[in-house]
């Protein structure tokens, strides 16, 4: 979480409900199979519903991340609108380190919700940011939780973004969660999908899963198909990548948004949106030119 005084984007500078719906059609007319909402944290829009709902209607795959505070409001009509599948943030399960990390004394509100979700028949994965000095010692704790419950537990690497004080000493990679992993436990690989941003793993006898995202020891970018769309309606091709498409501005100018759309996805660079092309440990995180992570959303 930010600090309080952080800026943040003025309402008609973002996309509105009636413009997210036009903007997502020309996606799938161009192929788009999957929409997810994130963010920031989606469901705090006083219009989310309204905008889950547009969205329902189209023949995609509709999934959403959230932090999962207000989930419980909202599970009625994401059932509704054919929602099966959600990503809820969770950096810790200590009650006292989630308030120190987001701010807010809700861990109880956001495990509760978890659970509800999981007696609900929906399809929850957990994302663990695993930062060295923070929650590593929890990295247990948290493959403990797929051993009764169908929880899809992710680890993702550190990664850097404008003032999150991202420093290599503190990204904890794929292989040494694998390792930390098979000390206690068994475990086998599960076969990788086509497009799996996700290095998936189980526990034997275990319920759920595991997996770990790595961005930064082990990119998947080869088959990466994930593509941006910010709050503002600016679209990027990656995470990393610095360049932007305004595709709000051309559509609020009632221009054709395609060819924006196809020069956004025919510039993507090789790997981790062209800025860090090496060893990561050898990269100088203020050196990159983006967003912080909060006003990249999606």
């Amino acid at each position: 979480m930010p600090d309080e005084d952080d800026n943040y984007t003025p309402s008609p500078q973002l996309m509105q409900a009636n413009e997210i719906e036009a903007i997502a059609g020309t996606f799938v007319k161009m192929g788009v199979t999957k929409i997810r909402l994130t963010g920031g944290e989606p469901l705090v829009r006083k219009d989310a519903a309204d905008i889950i709902e547009r969205l329902s209607k189209y023949p995609v795959e509709l999934t959403m991340t959230t932090n999962g505070v207000r989930l419980d409001e909202f599970f009625d009509l994401l059932k509704n609108s054919r929602v099966r599948s959600l990503n809820i943030s969770l950096d810790t399960l200590q009650a006292a380190k989630f308030k120190e990390i987001t701010k807010r004394d809700l861990f109880d509100k956001v495990y509760s919700n978890i659970l509800q979700a999981l007696e609900l028949g929906f399809r929850v994965k957990v994302n663990c940011v695993a930062t060295k000095g923070v929650n590593d010692d929890e990295i247990h704790d948290f493959i403990a939780l797929t051993k009764h419950l169908p929880l899809h537990v992710r680890f993702i690497e550190f990664m850097p973004f404008a003032g999150n004080r991202w420093m290599k000493e503190k990204v904890m990679g794929l292989q040494e969660i694998l390792n930390l992993v098979s000390a206690e436990y068994d475990t086998i690989p599960i076969t990788r999908d086509k497009h799996d941003t996700a290095k998936k793993y189980k526990v034997i006898g275990h319920e759920g899963t595991f997996a770990v995202i790595s961005t930064m020891t082990s990119p998947f970018c080869g088959d990466c198909n994930r593509l941006r769309l910010t709050a503002d309606g600016k679209m990027k091709n990656c995470l990393f990548s610095k360049e932007e498409n305004d595709l709000l501005s051309a559509f609020r100018r009632g221009e054709n948004i395609e060819n924006l759309v196809l020069q956004n996805v025919q510039n993507k660079a090789k790997e981790r949106g062209g800025q860090i092309t090496d060893d990561f440990e050898t990269k100088n995180a203020a050196a990159l030119t983006n967003r912080s992570m909060i006003s990249i959303g999606g």
